[in-house]
């Protein structure tokens, strides 16, 4: 739903959007919670909210905050409720309800992802693990429960994600020249991306690559230009179907294989190894399996690229056992690592070693807003494929948030070169 422009100091739209109970059970009811914990989610949200640089006015009446975006609780009884039953997913849920509103949704939530780690008592952080949702079992990374977490995302509709990303299909984080970016320049800096990865992985005439994780195609096809041969794995079915269509338009089809496939019965060598921002769906439980699968297929000598999200290691350690929102509605079984887990985890089940690493979170939050724009421009043409309202509301926040996320520097985006250590170095590592 896009947001009505107000003025300065001014209230926004007073009314909620119609919400579908069928298709949003959770949001279009209340949930269940004691008086107790709804009258201490209230005290502790308060006590946040008023030290921070926002406005956030309540029913209209109560204003708390040091000045900043406006936050509009418009139901503040449905909001405290929600935060005490469900935490951060209860915080989402209500915005999708049309309980709370800002008109900069991304200055509000930037906010308050700056403060993430302080926003609720450190005493009380200590009791996270009684009362925070927990991961149900259905979404574990297992090979069948991997493709149904993947599908849920990436099977929605491929007319949908082409309303609002660029003509190269490429959802993951751009490389730019320079800021502001320009919405005409996002192909190109997506090209840039691209081609930084596969110098990474030195990929060139003859090399036989394996991608994991197709996206709609537009990495293998730059790499079939280089002259490389190119095995690309996915696991949704409607990102296979149009990278083989754009991977024969592009003249490509006898050096690309697009294959239906988990990662984990890959078979082969491989001289590179490229993978764009897919640990975040691997799950930390199967994060050894799925260094140990790259160590298995990357040949003596051959190098591997990756991108991927990453917190910092603190938030991730405190996070890792808690049921999201982002979990609940975006990324089933999905989580981030910090770069340290990616160290540690190398070091300890493989011969891998990251060699070097480039940090570009302030690139990645200009590419989310450009999708975040064209999402919101699109808005009829969405509606047309089937979504509703309350859809639309999920995936503005889902946006916002995720942009918040690497404008406060909670979030960062790496490129990562890892090489296979020899044999004969691990022993002498030993040792010492």
């Amino acid at each position: 739903m896009s947001v009505s422009p107000v003025t300065p100091g001014s209230s926004l739209p007073c009314a909620s959007p119609p919400v579908d109970a069928r298709r949003w059970p959770d949001v279009a009811r209340q949930p269940r919670a004691s008086w107790l914990r709804t009258a201490l989610a209230e005290r502790i949200v308060r006590h946040a909210l008023d030290a921070l640089p926002l406005r956030v006015r309540l029913g209209g009446t109560e204003t708390l905050g040091r000045g900043g975006p406006l936050m509009e609780v418009r139901d503040p009884k449905a909001f405290f409720r929600r935060i005490g039953a469900g935490g951060l997913i209860g915080f989402g849920e209500s915005y999708m309800a049309g309980e709370w509103e800002a008109h900069d949704l991304v200055g509000v939530l930037t906010v308050l992802a700056g403060r993430a780690a302080d926003l609720v008592p450190r005493s009380l952080q200590r009791l996270r693990a009684r009362w925070a949702p927990r991961h149900p079992d259905a979404q574990r990374n297992t090979p069948e429960g991997s493709r149904d977490n993947v599908s849920r995302h990436y099977d929605l509709s491929n007319e949908l994600f082409a309303l609002f990303l660029d003509e190269t299909l490429s959802y993951s984080s751009a490389l730019f020249r320079g800021f502001p970016a320009d919405r005409s320049l996002l192909a190109a800096a997506q090209h840039r991306k691209i081609d930084r990865l596969l110098d990474r992985a030195a990929v060139g005439p003859g090399t036989e690559l394996l991608e994991i994780g197709t996206g709609w195609g537009e990495l293998a096809i730059r790499a079939a230009a280089r002259g490389a041969r190119v095995r690309t794995v996915t696991l949704s079915r409607e990102q296979r179907e149009l990278a083989r269509e754009r991977i024969r338009a592009a003249g490509f089809e006898d050096r690309v294989q697009v294959e239906l496939l988990d990662y984990r019965a890959v078979g082969g060598t491989f001289d590179a190894i490229v993978s764009v921002e897919m640990i975040e769906a691997v799950g930390a439980e199967f994060w050894p399996e799925y260094f140990t699968a790259l160590d298995r297929l990357l040949a003596p000598g051959g190098r591997i690229a990756l991108q991927a999200i990453t917190m910092p290691h603190d938030r991730m350690l405190a996070s890792k056992d808690t049921f999201t929102w982002i979990q609940k509605y975006i990324f089933p079984g999905g989580f981030l690592p910090s770069v340290e887990a990616i160290g540690d985890i190398t070091a300890g089940h493989t011969a891998l070693r990251v060699a070097d690493r480039d940090g570009f979170g302030p690139h990645y939050a200009e590419t989310l807003r450009l999708w975040r724009e064209r999402f919101t421009e699109q808005a009829p043409r969405i509606d047309a494929l089937g979504f509703d309202v309350t859809f639309r509301r999920l995936w503005t926040f889902y946006l916002a948030y995720s942009e918040a996320g690497f404008r406060s520097g909670y979030l960062d985006v790496q490129q990562l070169t890892l090489t296979k250590e020899e044999t004969g170095d691990r022993t002498r590592d030993g040792a010492r």
